[in-house]
């Protein structure tokens, strides 16, 4: 499967939103470069980069089998929708970085995935600035 085939985007070209907004946006992919497609996730996430332990936290999780939604063209696409929490806010930090986004998994019938993600961030938080001695 070629990860060019999916795309995810957001309605109104957003790449920002405050605590308890609507994220709203959709994907698309090529259903003739990818004909054994079984089954496909979406998933809108936050996880933890930087030193110590990565943590992960799933907000919203649904997962299709494309036999139950019917494909009629080369494309599928679908759509996405939920409430944002009030945290965790995305965070730049010099330590650990805060990180959202949205995450789309196709499989195929061999059980092997394509993924694509679509980064945003959740509040204002400005980055941290190293201090130097």
């Amino acid at each position: 499967m070629k990860p060019s085939t999916l795309e995810i985007h957001f309605d109104g070209h957003r790449e920002a939103y405050q605590p308890g907004e609507i994220l709203s946006g959709g994907y698309r992919f090529d259903m003739s470069e990818t004909p054994d497609v079984v089954a496909l996730e979406v998933s809108v996430l936050w996880h933890t980069e930087g030193k110590g332990d990565e943590d992960l936290s799933v907000h919203l999780f649904n997962r299709f089998d494309i036999s139950s939604v019917g494909t009629h063209t080369p494309y599928h696409s679908g759509r996405f929708s939920t409430q944002l929490p009030n945290s965790p806010l995305s965070y730049e930090g010099v330590i650990v970085k805060i990180r959202w986004c949205v995450r789309i998994r196709v499989f195929d019938g061999r059980g092997k995935d394509i993924v694509a993600e679509r980064p945003f961030r959740l509040g204002l938080v400005a980055p941290a600035r190293a201090v130097l001695p």
